[in-house]
């Protein structure tokens, strides 16, 4: 339970002033809106910032090495989700997490803001060390906040999915304004500026949070998930905290290892075993949950369908999060830039994605009809990808091809993540047993871990070194979203028998 029991949250839920929505919808909308701002304005950067030239005052990494940790990053990011959730649930509640989580992601930021004054070799220690601040940070605000979105629709039904698209609405808001302005920054002044308005977003979001939460959300939130024993709660918040503080001591002794230099991290050997422990502890979980989750008969056939979500927004993920790698890399390498006496950054075909969401996302609300599509449709995108993959390869890397093959692509990519995840988001809340919501939600977010971790150990197969890769890695992933499509048409029918009863 997120609420105090005797706590009376029905002047909250039942509040119509935000486009016939709670107004703490709107604080949810505008925080995660900034976040959001923050987070997909400093991704793009990430790669073009690590493998450019120490002379062009960036880290001079491989290729491949900068995809991986683009990669590793965007996957911890998701997977800090799952304990994240749990911290919440049995310590901290859902609100104080999402503070908390701001506060750090605010933090990370500014870190990174302040490596392009440290020299080289401490710069990165606090480029990484920002980076780490950000997964910590993302891992307590992110799923609570989406769980939050579901607290404000006790009712269920299609006014809470139509809240979800509207808060999914200020996700791509952020993401669309915050790759222009740290695209244009980053790549036309100065890495560090475009870093330093990422963090400038994030900033805003914590303001907004720490003044409207109280007033708009009362107490929805609040309170964790209690024992009924006083004893067995305290016993519970003590053995929360010493898996905190054991956790966090292990992730402090291996940043500095590797910034002292006594051990070598080699991003995609780590990346690669990253890919198994990610699925493995998805797998453990669910083992977990329907052996000694105390589950009744119904509540364990609607975690079979999280299950089946899981895998297939894992596959879907795979693809859709090559975008800050392999198709970033073509828009820059491979792509004509020139529009007029201007060239347009590499990073801003990453909005792309978000403008036709925007533009897009009214029509799908309505024409919702599930996962199947949505990987159908982003394997259409990889499937143009081919083409103009092919079309620099003959041409041995001289050519550089029409920007309308990146942006059609984006257009049917976003389609795809249009008829997937806004519904997949709410309908963890819908088949989440309540002891379990936020961690479920860290579930949801470790499907996109195993994504963009995927998407970065393939990203630097895009490389003028490298011609023949590109056709090879667009046609693996368009294979890859096909089968999927055919293998989950084939389960909709036992899907929607386990999923009865849901409202």
């Amino acid at each position: 339970m997120s609420t105090p029991p005797s706590a009376d949250v029905s002047p909250y839920v039942k509040d119509t002033r935000f486009f016939g929505h709670p107004r703490g919808l709107a604080t949810l909308f505008f925080t995660e809106m900034w976040e959001r701002f923050s987070y997909y304005g400093l991704r793009p950067l990430l790669v073009l910032f690590m493998a450019a030239a120490l002379a062009d005052g960036g880290f001079g990494f491989e290729r491949s090495q900068a995809s991986a940790i683009v990669g590793i990053y965007g996957a911890l990011v998701y997977v800090a989700s799952l304990p994240g959730g749990w911290v919440a649930d049995r310590l901290l509640g859902l609100r104080r997490a999402i503070f908390i989580g701001a506060v750090l992601i605010t933090a990370g930021h500014l870190s990174i803001g302040l490596s392009g004054f440290a020299g080289a070799a401490a710069g990165k220690i606090f480029f990484f060390l920002g980076l780490l601040l950000i997964v910590l940070g993302t891992g307590l605000l992110k799923p609570n906040i989406s769980a939050i979105v579901g607290d404000l629709y006790p009712e269920g039904g299609a006014r809470r999915d139509a809240g979800f698209s509207i808060f999914y609405m200020g996700i791509n808001v952020g993401a669309f304004a915050g790759q222009l302005i740290t695209g244009i920054l980053g790549e036309a002044v100065g890495w560090h500026w475009g870093f330093g308005a990422a963090g400038v977003g994030m900033a805003l979001g914590l303001l907004v949070y720490w003044l409207t939460s109280h007033r708009t959300l009362g107490p929805i939130g609040v309170a964790p998930t209690r024992q009924s024993d006083p004893t067995a709660q305290a016993a519970q918040e003590r053995s929360v905290k010493f898996v905190v503080g054991a956790g966090l001591g292990i992730i402090a002794t291996v940043f500095v290892l590797a910034a002292t230099g006594l051990i070598t991290i080699d991003a995609q050997v780590i990346g690669r075993y990253m890919t198994f422990v990610l699925v493995g502890l998805a797998l453990g979980f669910f083992g977990y949950v329907f052996a000694v989750g105390g589950l009744t008969g119904d509540e364990k056939k609607r975690i079979g369908v999280i299950v089946v979500l899981f895998i297939f927004a894992a596959i879907f993920w795979s693809a859709f999060e090559q975008a800050p790698t392999s198709l970033n890399l073509f828009a820059r390498d491979f792509t004509d830039r020139q529009l007029g006496g201007f060239t347009i950054p590499a990073t801003w075909f990453q909005s792309v994605n978000s403008a036709f969401i925007i533009l897009c996302a009214p029509l799908f609300a309505a024409l919702w009809t599930g996962f199947a599509l949505g990987l159908l449709l982003a394997g259409l995108g990889f499937f143009l990808m081919i083409f103009a993959a092919k079309r620099v390869v003959a041409s041995g890397g001289t050519l550089l091809v029409s920007p309308w093959w990146l942006v059609a692509s984006y257009f049917f990519q976003t389609l795809g993540e249009l008829c997937l995840s806004p519904v997949g988001l709410s309908s963890m809340t819908k088949l989440s047993p309540r002891k379990y919501v936020g961690q479920m939600m860290g579930i949801w977010f470790l499907a996109s871990a195993v994504g963009n971790l995927i998407g970065g150990l393939v990203g630097g197969h895009v490389d003028p070194e490298k011609l023949d890769q590109m056709p090879q890695l667009f046609t693996v992933t368009t294979m890859s979203l096909f089968v999927a499509t055919a293998v989950l048409g084939v389960l909709i029918v036992p899907i929607r028998r386990m999923m009865a009863g849901v409202k």
